[in-house]
């Protein structure tokens, strides 16, 4: 797949709400995932190498969530073999803390697949 197919099937998956499904579908088994700094004061690894550990960060992540109040995710931008997404979400984490959170992701796709993904927030 292009990076364009690649980011059009992404967009079909999220507005679904198949998370897991984007992670098995479109992930390469050696993806890296790199958060910002500051993510580390958040509990979170700021860099998070294979699919295995991608997946096992996003499930910690979802089972510290008490409730979703609302997200979104952009239309993708395409640029060379990378495209972008602007997301957000508001939860409420187990801890009863209330977190709204935007950011922008940057996927790099390789072979019909990502290959990387970072974040900025």
């Amino acid at each position: 797949m292009t990076t364009q197919e690649v980011a059009n099937r992404y967009m079909e998956l999220e507005k679904q709400g198949k998370w897991m499904e984007i992670q098995d579908e479109l992930y390469s088994t050696d993806v890296v995932c790199t958060e910002p700094e500051h993510a580390a004061a958040m509990g979170m690894q700021t860099v998070t190498k294979g699919l295995d550990a991608i997946k096992a960060k996003a499930q910690a992540w979802n089972e510290g969530i008490a409730e979703m109040h609302g997200g979104y995710c952009s239309e993708p931008v395409i640029g060379g073999d990378f495209f972008s997404v602007a997301m957000g979400m508001d939860c409420t984490m187990k801890n009863g803390q209330r977190m709204k959170m935007d950011e922008i992701a940057v996927f790099g796709v390789k072979d019909g697949k990502i290959v990387t993904e970072q974040f900025f927030f």
